[in-house]
């Protein structure tokens, strides 16, 4: 069995956006009809861009390969151009390619790729969502209520909750910026504890509280606000400060009681073994369309249990990520949290052919080959993406102001 072809589908995600713009799919098949999904998650470039670097990587490295043969393909991957050094936008590509592939295994074995990697320890995979408008009430990108009021936001949360949720992010920390991180305002501080404080009289202890922010802030700045929302016990305090020097990250771990999380912007192992061995956070947040794929994601879950430390993969991204970080949380013994985009209701239960099951605040781990997705290619062409801007896109001015 070898790879034969590739096909990509760069597809718009239409409003609200939840799990951003678009996401860009691609599918490889086998010489025997074998066919395998991945998904790429690459901010820093167009996504006609990304796809050019789809080609490239399979082209020279993928085409005609042997499937089962991860390591090799990886490591070819991971030093080609002599690099040798994590390098995000290679990463994604790679991740998506090397999902494909276990997709494509677990489909040759008849078996789901949990149970490639280990064998499945979680039956259900307890999630928690992002406070996302109402429908009609806005979306991401045009500054809802439930973004930016308390009140609103605890009223959402409490929905949530009724539900069966049992995890609530928010991240009302303020807007991130290409010249930061900053000292975090008065006002945004006041705001953030605001949020907290409401949100936990609204659930009680019936859910945590997940507080994100996007590293904007320096390590005093975030040391500052960690110490206000310490007395709503949030079960954790989200990227602090960049990603770039987990040491200060390392520092702000050290001066607060709320558990740190990070990785949603790291790859490899590399990167991981760094924040592990610096005591920078005890919640891996990995990206499995970014990191490196399902194996360099399984070996770092297994640096992290080594460290008493838990994963909680992070998605913001389309239902086939969703699906991979689903077989790693179901084969990890030290699985915490997962996100879910809500109920994976909407565009994400269309996009693909059986919709992921999620149950009273759980997804329940599918046994089915493969990754347990199937991408519906009808859907995929019938929501090409048009527009112009990146997937993600800080603000590209100082952030002085109060607010």
């Amino acid at each position: 069995m070898k790879i034969q072809s590739l096909a990509t589908f760069v597809v718009g995600n239409p409003p609200p956006f939840n799990g951003g713009r678009y996401f860009i799919f691609l599918k490889l098949v086998t010489d025997d009809g074998i066919e395998g999904v991945g998904e790429v998650y690459a901010a820093s470039f167009a996504p006609d861009v990304v796809v050019k670097m789809i080609e490239d990587v399979f082209l020279r490295h993928v085409e005609g390969i042997d499937p089962f043969n991860i390591e090799t393909l990886w490591r070819n991957v991971y030093g080609r151009g002599y690099s040798m050094r994590p390098d995000i936008s290679l990463m994604g590509v790679l991740s998506g390619l090397e999902m494909a592939l276990w997709d494509i295994n677990g489909k040759a074995l008849g078996k789901p790729v949990h149970a490639l990697l280990g064998g499945k320890v979680h039956a259900r995979l307890r999630t928690y969502t992002y406070l996302y408008p109402r429908p009609g009430e806005g979306h991401a990108y045009s500054d809802p209520a439930v973004y930016r009021d308390p009140d609103a936001a605890a009223e959402r949360a409490l929905e949530y909750v009724a539900m069966g949720f049992t995890g609530l992010k928010f991240d009302p920390a303020g807007d991130y910026s290409t010249f930061d991180p900053r000292q975090p305002s008065l006002e945004r501080m006041e705001l953030s504890e605001a949020f907290c404080r409401r949100i936990r009289q609204a659930v009680g202890t019936r859910a945590d509280l997940l507080f994100g922010t996007h590293g904007q802030f320096t390590t005093a700045g975030a040391i500052r606000l960690a110490r206000k929302l310490e007395a709503y016990d949030p079960l954790w305090f989200e990227e602090p400060v960049p990603p770039e020097k987990p040491e200060e990250m390392a520092i702000v771990a050290r001066q607060t009681t709320i558990p740190i999380a990070t990785g949603e912007r790291l790859t490899t192992k590399y990167e991981f073994a760094r924040v592990l061995e610096l005591r920078a956070a005890s919640i891996l947040q990995m990206a499995l369309g970014r990191v490196g794929g399902l194996l360099e994601a399984k070996k770092i879950a297994g640096m992290a249990e080594a460290h008493y430390a838990q994963i909680a993969p992070h998605l913001y991204c389309g239902p086939i990520e969703g699906a991979a970080n689903i077989q790693l949380s179901a084969c990890s013994p030290n699985f915490l949290i997962l996100e879910s985009i809500e109920r994976w209701e909407g565009f994400h239960s269309r996009i693909i052919k059986t919709p992921i099951r999620w149950e009273d605040g759980y997804v329940i781990v599918p046994d089915t080959p493969g990754l347990g997705v199937e991408l519906d290619e009808e859907v995929a062409r019938a929501h090409p993406w048009t527009g112009s801007a990146l997937h993600l896109v800080p603000t590209f001015a100082p952030l002085n102001h109060p607010n």
